[in-house]
């Protein structure tokens, strides 16, 4: 009798691990390389004083922080993985854990995120795309990320005067590419209330909708657009979020 439990107490076991391995989904971070190639940037990155960029890879989706100039709007937005920001090149790929957390546990995290980091209180030292990252990775990790992907902006911090103006000279772009959070959950919320209209309504509705994302994919010609961080500073193309719909 002892025997038949202590086996049933090992399948029971067994069973219990394979179902938390099922569950398990991995937490990624993508690091970019803000300097312009070359063999400072690369003596830099070896070092460990590379100015970096990073997001976080979540079943496919590579989520980062930047800033812009409206008010009461997340500055957190999504990419399809290693979409190089603008002036950014991709170095590496860091597997930093797994999470256990369903799926709706991870959205709720992820939306709260959002909340907390607005696109007006970006700061190129203080708060930047990798305290998003850090953050974002010990709320599904218990972890936070790698220190040495902020250890730029401390030394900046400390000493803002040794941080060269090319650091953080823009090139010609508009904005960072991808999706603000606020603006797809603005698309769900539309499609849930096209659910409920009247067939005649619906078509009229599904017209506009087709022509705003007509719209949102016709992609501008590069052009300068001046955006400052909490301290004034001006912020790299690489770390302003997606501008937001107006």
């Amino acid at each position: 009798m002892a025997s038949s439990s202590s086996k049933h107490k090992r399948q029971s076991s067994s069973m219990h691990r394979a179902s938390l391995a099922a569950q398990k989904t991995e937490v990624k971070i993508h690091v970019y390389d803000l300097l312009p190639p070359g063999r400072l940037s690369s003596i830099l990155w070896i070092i460990g004083g590379s100015l970096l960029h990073s997001g976080v890879v979540i079943n496919e989706r590579e989520y980062a922080y930047g800033g812009h100039d409206r008010k009461g709007v997340s500055g957190v937005y999504w990419t399809r993985p290693k979409l190089e920001p603008p002036g950014g090149t991709f170095r590496c790929e860091i597997l930093h854990g797994f999470t256990v957390l369903s799926q709706e546990e991870i959205t709720t995290i992820i939306n709260d995120a959002s909340r907390l980091f607005q696109g007006t209180r970006y700061n190129l030292l203080s708060n930047n795309c990798n305290h998003f990252s850090s953050y974002l990775c010990e709320k599904l990790t218990g972890r936070p990320g790698p220190a040495w992907l902020n250890r730029a902006a401390s030394v900046g911090l400390a000493l803002p005067c040794v941080v060269p103006k090319e650091w953080i000279s823009p090139p010609d772009h508009e904005t960072a590419d991808g999706e603000l959070l606020e603006d797809e959950e603005e698309d769900q919320d539309d499609d849930e209330r096209a659910a409920m209209l009247p067939r005649d309504k619906r078509r009229t509705r599904d017209k506009i909708s087709n022509q705003r994302i007509s719209s949102r994919n016709q992609t501008p010609p590069p052009r300068f657009v001046s955006v400052k961080d909490t301290s004034g500073r001006e912020m790299p193309a690489s770390e302003r979020a997606p501008m937001p719909k107006r």
